[in-house]
């Protein structure tokens, strides 16, 4: 790829002294209090606490009982742009990303029109170097229209600046197709990302198929829509020794798929979603729509195999799959609503309380996949190291707040975890060398 691969507007190099933080950056081997002093938007200094003397014209901040992580890496956003900006654009979407300690998204291409074209993908690039909060990459749709049959011009649009392949929110069925796209991405680099449904399988379903859906009345999708297709896939991959990755994994068959294929050394790799990984189909019951997704909610056993997944590395990377939606479209009926939550605010909050806090996942670990998406991508990958650009997360971890209680950022509400109340508050977020969010009590405090 000749250009950049992630844009943002401008915004000015931090300065900023962080004092007596406990700094925690698993890939860095950093687990203990500091002093993180940036300056010109670059990490300059680590030092033991209240070792750094503060530059005169440096912001000060007491980080006491505060943690600073790594900025986290989401491979996994829909923006909304072009064409559904009513729902989400590119400096909301950033800024709801940026609240939720993000120094990185990915946008995904199934917009109106389709990114499966260099000039809009050209445009999108434009119009986030002038918008975006945080640094933006965008994928490219790997057939025309997402309608599954003709490939589109891959190497141009990888050329262009595409940061991966994918045609999500609607499956590549036709292997055949998606073999020849294979052979096409081993040319010309990046990763296709898959969204893995049988629609012969999942069509008019609206919710996982069990004993939840049975007691509704509502059609469900059967998890083997998704799993049989990543088996498939996978060894189609192996077969093309191509670069796949598996979005929002939702159940354990597909889980033993990725691990199979990993083990037989195949380029797979596949991601979970915080919903995925803190809730069941038992959520549905009162047919709240926040909680109609694609891959629908799973049982408890696929809840507990995704984070084993991602426990022992099978599962890379959590991505939010955010998915805005306006209030209208969300409040219909439950079989009638879109499907898909927004998750980029909440997503560090509810995985943290959910599955840290009662022991299940070490904060090590967690905060490794949170960021393990820029790898995925081919990205760099934040670090909290002398010399490296400012990619920094402030995380009050004993703050509780509820999710939306004081709107959003993004433009939709439509989130699953709206009224939860959760630990583990982003306090400041630090994007690319300039500072993109601080919450706002914080800001006042600080001010």
């Amino acid at each position: 790829m000749s250009l950049q691969p992630l844009v943002r507007a401008p915004a000015a190099d931090a300065d900023v002294l962080v004092r007596r933080v406990h700094v925690l950056d698993p890939r860095a081997g950093i687990d203990a209090p500091h002093d993180v002093l940036v300056r010109g938007g670059v990490v300059a200094e680590i030092g033991a606490p209240g070792s750094i003397e503060p530059p005169a014209d440096a912001e000060q901040i007491d980080g006491e009982g505060l943690h600073l992580f790594p900025g986290f890496v989401d491979p996994h956003v829909h923006l909304r742009t072009p064409g559904q900006e009513y729902k989400e654009d590119l400096e909301t979407g950033t800024r709801a990303a940026a609240a939720g300690g993000y120094c990185a998204v990915v946008a995904m291409p199934n917009t109106s029109p389709v990114v499966d074209s260099s000039s809009l993908l050209g445009s999108l690039r434009d119009l986030a170097s002038r918008l975006a909060r945080i640094p933006v990459g965008f994928t490219a749709a790997i057939t025309l229209g997402l309608e599954g049959h003709h490939l589109t011009e891959m190497n141009e649009l990888r050329e262009a600046g595409a940061v991966a392949f994918t045609d999500d929110g609607r499956p590549v069925t036709d292997a055949g197709v998606l073999r020849k796209a294979i052979q096409y991405q081993r040319l010309c680099g990046g990763i296709i990302a898959l969204h893995e449904e049988d629609p012969s399988l999942s069509a008019g379903g609206s919710m996982r198929e069990g004993s939840v859906s049975a007691r509704l009345g509502i059609q469900g999708v059967p998890w083997l829509s998704e799993s049989t297709m990543v088996a498939r896939d996978a060894a189609l991959a192996g077969y093309e020794d191509g670069r796949l990755h598996f979005q929002h994994l939702s159940c354990v068959a597909s889980v033993d798929a990725l691990r199979d294929a990993k083990a037989r050394g195949f380029k797979v790799s596949g991601e979970a979603s915080p919903h995925h990984l803190c809730l069941t189909h038992e959520a549905v019951r009162d047919l709240d729509t926040s909680m109609k997704m694609n891959p629908p909610l799973g049982f408890e056993e696929d809840r507990q195999a995704l984070i084993e997944g991602v426990r022992d590395g099978t599962i890379e990377t959590i991505a939010t799959d955010h998915a805005p939606h306006a209030r209208d479209e969300k409040e219909m009926p439950f079989e009638q609503a879109p499907m898909g939550t927004t998750g980029l605010e909440s997503a560090f909050a509810a995985v943290y309380s959910e599955l840290v806090l009662p022991g299940i996942l070490p904060l090590s670990i967690v905060v490794d996949r949170l960021i393990g998406g820029a790898a995925l991508m081919d990205l760099p990958t934040p670090t909290v190291a002398v010399g490296a650009r400012a990619n920094l997360c402030l995380v009050d971890l004993q703050r509780e707040w509820t999710v939306g209680e004081h709107g959003y950022e993004s433009r939709s509400s439509n989130c699953c975890f709206h009224g939860r109340r959760f630990h583990g508050r982003v306090l400041m977020t630090v994007a690319d060398g300039a500072v993109a969010y601080r919450e706002r009590s914080f800001a006042v405090h600080a001010a």
